[in-house]
């Protein structure tokens, strides 16, 4: 079920919202990495010396999930029905610990679904930067979220 939130007619082309900056914490991204993504680099502090990077740098799908704990933050006030694709995914610059982040989201497309009038689809342009004004991650994400008719419909089958 839905929260309550904006609906797919409270969102606008061009709005956009940034989050706090948050710092990388080496062991919780080391934590992460041993456990899902162990490639040295991301993993093994002494061995990743001798990578490209010259240090352990974060698994990209670590950076996402950062990315994704700081956009709740600025995008829970929208009636999200759930995400449905990503594209263009990109991890332009690695992400090191204690580098210090934020997100921004922008929404940069709006339309009601073709099948199904409770619902709108919102395209939104996600990024995380570090404080030197560095993108480490972004891609456009396709979303489904609630409609002011979806809001009424849901609520008078909650009243019956």
């Amino acid at each position: 079920m839905t929260q309550a939130g904006r609906c797919l007619e409270d969102l606008a082309v061009g709005e956009s919202a940034q989050s706090s900056w948050s710092r990388v914490d080496r062991e919780e991204m080391l934590e992460y990495a041993r456990r899902y993504d162990p490639q040295y680099f991301h993993a093994d502090p002494e061995a990743a010396k001798s990578s490209v990077f010259g240090e352990v740098i974060a698994s990209g799908l670590f950076t996402a999930a950062l990315w994704r704990r700081l956009d709740h933050s600025i995008s829970g006030d929208i009636a999200w029905i759930c995400g449905v694709a990503w594209q263009d995914v990109r991890w332009p610059v690695a992400l090191r610990a204690g580098d210090e982040v934020r997100a921004r989201w922008e929404c940069v497309g709006l339309r009601p679904s073709a099948s199904d009038p409770g619902r709108g689809v919102v395209e939104m342009r996600y990024t995380l930067e570090n404080r030197r004004g560095e993108v480490v991650f972004t891609c456009l994400s396709i979303n489904l979220v609630e409609t002011l008719a979806g809001r009424a419909k849901r609520s008078a089958r909650l009243e019956a």
